[in-house]
C-alpha cells in the first residue's frame, strides 16, 4: 500500500553551508544498510528523504532505524495535487490504522494549492467522519493523526512515525579509538561515539594466559554488535598485546598503583595506535567515581600520559542508566559473560583512589615502559569484522 518511505533528519538541516556533506553522508550510509534489500530510488527534497520501496517498507524501515542521523520514518502515500486524490489518499490511511479518535493536520509548502492548512485538515477530517461513522475528532489526544504534507511535487499522506536513532550520520566527524573491554560500559561509550558521528575503531588488551581465549572472543562479538551502527557496517578491532605488561606491574614495588599503571600503560599503547591510523581522539568508558580509576584524582593522573583528547560519553552517567543503554543496543547479554579481561584481573586489594603524577612516575622508573609498549605494539593484531563475520 505504501510505495514510500519518507525519511526525517534533525540537526542536519541546521549545517549551514556543510549541510550537504551531512546529507551525501547520510545517503550513503542508508545505501550500505540496505543494500541486500530491495527497493527503488532515494529521492532528496529540501529537508526530506523518500525512499522508493518494492512493497517491502517494513523490513526497509527495520534497517533503517539503526541508521545514525535519521531521527524517525514514516510509511507514505503519494498524491497528486488534486483534492479528490487527496481525499481517497487520506481515506486508505485511515482505514490502515487502529484506532477510534483521530485528527488531520495538514502541512502547506506549496503556496499555490486552492486550499490553506486548515481548510483542507477541515476538509478532509469531514470526510473521514462521512467515511467512517466509528470514528470521532479529538483534536487533543487522538488514537492516530492523519498527517497531510503538500508539497510542489505532490501531496503524501501518513500516520506511523516510526522513531530512530538521530545523531549525526557515521563518519561524519572523523575517527576515533575506543578502548574496548569485555565489560558493560566501553560498549555504550562506542555507540554513543558513534551516534556523534565518529567513525569508531577499538583497541581491547588481552593478556594470556591470564584472560582466555573466551574473553578474547566476548570482545570480538561486542565489536560485530557495534560494526551495523559504525561507519560502513564494519569495526576495526586491534588485539592489543598486554601479557608482559601485566607481568611487570605484577612484579613491581606499588601494588596499590597497579591499575593507574595499567591505564597509563593502556592510554599510551592506545595513543600511538590511534596517531598511526589517523585517528582524532580516544575513547573510553569512564563514569565519574565508579572505580578507583576514574575517580577526579585517577582521571587526571592517567590522563597525564598522553595529549590527545579523550572523549568521555558516559562521564556523567549512573550504573543503571548505562545498564539500560547496553540493554537497548544489544551488548549487555554479551558483556555480562563470565569471562575476565585484563582490567579485572590481579586487582589490588585496596586500589589508590587519588594517585598522584609524581608517584606513578616514581613506580614507573623501576620499569622499561618504552620496551614494554614497543613489545606489545609489535605483537599486536589487526580484525575487521563486519555483523556476522570476518571481513
Amino acid at each position: 500500500m505504501y510505495p514510500l518511505l519518507l525519511v526525517r533528519y534533525g540537526e542536519l538541516g541546521l549545517k549551514g553551508r556543510n549541510r550537504r556533506a551531512f546529507e551525501d553522508r547520510l545517503l550513503a550510509n542508508m545505501r550500505r544498510a540496505i543494500r541486500e534489500v530491495p527497493h527503488g530510488e532515494i529521492k532528496r527534497t529540501f529537508g526530506r528523504i523518500y525512499l522508493e520501496t518494492k512493497g517491502n517498507w517494513e523490513e526497509l524501515a527495520a534497517k533503517l532505524q539503526r541508521v545514525f542521523g535519521i531521527v524517525s520514518l514514516s510509511p507514505v502515500l503519494r498524491c497528486r495535487l488534486d483534492l479528490e486524490e487527496i481525499k481517497e489518499g487520506a481515506r486508505l490511511v485511515a482505514q490502515d490504522t487502529p484506532g477510534r479518535t483521530f485528527k488531520v493536520e495538514t502541512r502547506r509548502t506549496h503556496k499555490q494549492f486552492p486550499l490553506n492548512s486548515p481548510e483542507l485538515s477541515r476538509t478532509l477530517g469531514g470526510y473521514l467522519l462521512r467515511s467512517f461513522p466509528h470514528l470521532k475528532v479529538d483534536v487533543h489526544s487522538p488514537d492516530f493523526t492523519v498527517h497531510v504534507e503538500v508539497r510542489s511535487e505532490g501531496a503524501f499522506i501518513y500516520s506511523q512515525v516510526i522513531p530512530c536513532l538521530g545523531g549525526l550520520p557515521a563518519g561524519s566527524s572523523g575517527k576515533g579509538l575506543l578502548l574496548l573491554s569485555g565489560g558493560i560500559d566501553s560498549p555504550v561509550a562506542g555507540f554513543l561515539s558513534m551516534k556523534r558521528g565518529v567513525d569508531v575503531e577499538g583497541v581491547h588488551f588481552h593478556s594470556y594466559p591470564f584472560t582466555s581465549q573466551q574473553s578474547k572472543e566476548k570482545v570480538i562479538q561486542l565489536a560485530r554488535l557495534l560494526a551495523p551502527y559504525n561507519a560502513g557496517g564494519r569495526f576495526r578491532l586491534w588485539i592489543a598485546y598486554f601479557t608482559e605488561i601485566q607481568k611487570a606491574l605484577h612484579k613491581g614495588s606499588y601494588p596499590s598503583l597497579s591499575v593507574t599503571l595499567m591505564r597509563r600503560f593502556m592510554l599510551r599503547i592506545a595513543e600511538r595506535l590511534a596517531r598511526r591510523e589517523g585517528a582524532l581522539a580516544l575513547i573510553t568508558g569512564d563514569s565519574l567515581g565508579q572505580v578507583a580509576s576514574q575517580t577526579m584524582e585517577s582521571i587526571h593522573t592517567i590522563n597525564a600520559v598522553t595529549s590527545m583528547p579523550i572523549f568521555r560519553p558516559l562521564i556523567g552517567l549512573d550504573k543503571q542508566e548505562i545498564v539500560e543503554l547496553s540493554v537497548k543496543i544489544g551488548t549487555y547479554e554479551t558483556s555480562i559473560l563470565p569471562y575476565e579481561d585484563c582490567c579485572t584481573v590481579f586487582v589490588p586489594k585496596n586500589p589508590a583512589t587519588r594517585p598522584t603524577i609524581t608517584q606513578v612516575e616514581r613506580a614507573e622508573a623501576e620499569l622499561d615502559v618504552e620496551g614494554l609498549i614497543a613489545e606489545a605494539l609489535a605483537k599486536t593484531e589487526l580484525l575487521e569484522l563486519g555483523q556476522d563475520k570476518m571481513l
